[in-house]
């Protein structure tokens, strides 16, 4: 990096240690990453690891955010095996707590290309329909949600976040602080 010779420290070096600074991890955040057989088995464990893991996390069973969680880890693995499924490919789970935003973020990755879902507000109409209400249940109760596709192969990626109440993620500072 050049600067000014009549600056000993110029603006270029103050800016990428500023930026370098804010974007520095935070170390009470949390991750869970984990392959999944791409069976209807794989996304029944996906939602119960995801469900111990928040518990662990301080955000404890039988609370909204909790439950909110949970249901969108089980929607987004239900459609992975169901829309999203090639023979012997596995789908991916990464849920993320960060504790400087307070939220919770889910991503699951699958291996098919041609098959994508509807961006968030172009969902059908599906109120006489039996199936098909996942995405629906996640765009109700996620904060924000998209889809972009896999970057590092086939497939896409789709994810929610999920904004945690203030006292949700106070707890998630206590646990974080006992856990060091």
């Amino acid at each position: 990096m050049t600067t000014n010779p009549d600056s000993p420290t110029g603006t270029t070096q103050l800016a990428a240690l500023t930026s370098d600074l804010t974007s520095a991890p935070d170390p009470r955040d949390r991750t869970f990453e984990m392959r999944f057989t791409s069976t209807p088995r794989g996304a029944r464990l996906a939602r119960r690891l995801a469900a111990v893991r928040l518990d662990a996390w301080g955000i404890p069973y039988d609370t909204e955010a909790h439950d909110a969680i949970v249901l969108i880890v089980a929607e987004l693995s239900a459609n992975a095996v169901t829309h999203g499924h090639v023979p012997g490919r596995d789908f991916h789970l990464c849920l993320c707590l960060a504790a400087r935003t307070g939220t919770a973020r889910v991503e699951v990755t699958d291996t098919r290309t041609e098959r994508v879902p509807p961006r968030p507000g172009a969902l059908p109409d599906l109120a006489d329909d039996e199936t098909g209400r996942g995405l629906l249940l996640v765009d109700r109760l996620a904060t924000r949600w998209d889809w972009h596709p896999r970057p590092d192969g086939p497939g896409k990626t789709i994810w929610a976040e999920y904004d945690l109440p203030g006292r949700v993620a106070l707890a998630s500072d206590a646990v974080s602080r006992a856990l060091g």
